[in-house]
């Protein structure tokens, strides 16, 4: 395969069909004001995965 992937930053990837439509549907929210579930769900594994609170 010849076909070179470039991930050396989010400015020079090329997401496809797929990806696009993922974040067209994504629930998102202010992760700052506690409102994006993702964020959400990733401090509570993080925090329970080292015996830690949650809060990145």
């Amino acid at each position: 395969m010849s076909e070179f992937v470039d991930l050396r930053s989010d400015t020079v990837t090329r997401p496809g069909t797929a990806m696009r439509k993922a974040m067209s549907e994504a629930v998102v929210g202010d992760d700052v004001l506690g409102e994006d579930p993702t964020i959400t769900r990733l401090e509570k594994a993080a925090a329970e995965m080292f015996s830690m609170e949650s809060g990145l």
